[in-house]
Order: structure tokens, then C-alpha cells, then sequence
């Protein structure tokens, strides 16, 4: 029914007429020539880190931004971790003893040692875009987040060093922050004060995700503010 005439990576072109039925595959269709893309569904990566919840202004604005992608890519996975309820432990000597183990080295005690770490950098990679939720805590993000950032930052699996400096390892993902606040940090004379946007731009820059999209829900303590703090938010979600 269809005859191959090249192949180029993903994206096959075929001659000739009929229907191609994959649930994987799309048809670009040009006049007697049709083009078969392979489509893989989204994978979706959604990290909490606010210990309030459902209650959280950054949990609320993050599902927001969870279901505008999912809106935009019905065939989509989603993996929701909740790093308040399930949280990864704090660096110790076994963790980065491990991490600079090669696997087949590792003794049991190492090889659970780095068994969050690894999990959590498999899933990373294999994630299409990823989703944090974060509130700032004295003017930094919490301790939930900071551990897990410690977890995937590994040399030789998130980034390497080249002889022109750290290359990022993380690449081609689409990252969506969701920030709370109980002042206004994104402008203004607080400006300064926020080590939470720069410092998460900082760290997933360094691991390659450069692709990064922040959105705040802003004043929450802020009388003139707070009732209309999380819908200017989602209103202003922009994929």
C-alpha cells in the first residue's frame, strides 16, 4: 500500500495512496507525497514541594499549569511527586560516595545509597516537560526542593565537564515554574530579595533546561492583593 522512499530519524516519507492506521503516527499530507511522523505522547514530570497541599497558592497555580498541558496534549503521562510527603534525604557520605562509584563497583549499602538519585535522574531525562511548585521560603525555596536538586545534579549523568567548562546533559525539556509568594518579588524594591526564580534558573540552566517559564501568584499576604493573587495568576499561563 506504501512504498518507502526515505527515511530521515523520525519522520519516514511515503509515496503513493491509502491509510496508514498507528496510533504513533500522523500523516502531513502534500499533494501525492505523505509524510509519517512518529508521535510519542507527552510525559509530564510535576514536582510539589509546599508542605500545605491541595491549601498551597503554589500547588493550586501549579495544577493549573498540569492541566493547560494536558489540555494541549490529550495523550499525555502524567507523574505527580509530592517531595513533601515522599522526600529524598539530605546528602550524607554514603549518597556521594555512591554517586562517584561505577555501578558494577557498588557494594548493596551503595548501590541503595544511590538508588533515589538514579531513579529520580531516569525519570528527569525521560520526562517531555517538568512542572515545580514552589513556594519561597525566607526568600530561598525549601529544603524539600533544594534535596532533590542535590539528588540529579550528578557530574557525568545531569552535566559534564569539557575542556570548554560544564555542559549540561538535560536537554529538549520545557520547564514550568509556579512560584508563591506573600510579597511582590518579581518587581519593585523586594526585587532583590528573591533567591528562589534566580536560583532555579541558575541550577536548570546548568543541567541544560534552558527552556524555563515562570509564574507567580504574588502578594498572598498582601491585603490589596490576596483575593485576586491566584486568577491573575492562571489567567496569565501561557504554554
Amino acid at each position: 500500500m506504501f512504498k518507502q522512499i526515505s527515511k530521515n530519524q523520525d519522520t519516514t516519507i511515503l509515496k503513493d495512496t491509502g491509510i496508514l492506521q498507528d496510533s504513533s503516527i500522523f500523516l502531513i499530507v502534500d499533494r501525492g507525497n505523505f509524510a509519517a511522523t512518529k508521535y510519542t505522547a507527552m510525559k509530564i514530570l510535576h514536582l510539589i514541594s509546599s508542605p500545605q497541599g491541595e491549601a498551597s497558592f503554589s500547588v493550586k497555580l501549579g495544577n493549573a499549569i498540569v492541566n493547560e498541558l494536558q489540555s494541549a496534549h490529550p495523550d499525555h503521562t502524567l507523574t505527580t511527586h509530592d517531595l513533601t510527603t515522599t522526600p529524598f534525604p539530605h546528602l550524607e557520605e554514603a549518597h556521594l560516595t555512591s554517586f562517584y562509584t561505577p555501578e558494577e563497583k557498588r557494594t548493596p549499602e551503595l548501590a541503595e545509597a544511590a538508588k533515589n538519585s538514579d531513579e529520580a535522574i531516569a525519570e528527569l531525562m525521560s520526562a517531555d516537560a517538568l512542572v515545580i511548585d514552589t513556594p519561597m521560603y525566607n526568600f530561598g525555596i525549601p529544603s524539600t526542593l533544594k534535596t532533590w536538586i542535590d539528588h540529579i545534579c550528578r557530574a557525568g549523568k545531569t552535566f559534564s565537564y569539557g575542556e570548554k567548562g560544564p555542559e549540561g546533559l538535560v536537554k529538549n525539556k520545557k520547564v514550568y515554574l509556579a512560584i508563591s509568594s506573600g510579597g511582590v518579588y518579581s518587581e519593585g524594591f523586594m526585587k532583590p530579595y528573591d533567591f528562589t526564580e534566580p536560583y532555579l534558573r541558575t541550577v536548570l540552566g546548568f543541567l541544560g533546561m534552558t527552556d524555563v517559564k515562570t509564574f507567580r501568584v504574588e502578594g498572598v499576604k498582601v491585603p490589596s492583593l490576596q483575593d485576586t493573587a491566584l486568577s491573575k495568576a492562571i489567567e496569565a499561563i501561557e504554554l
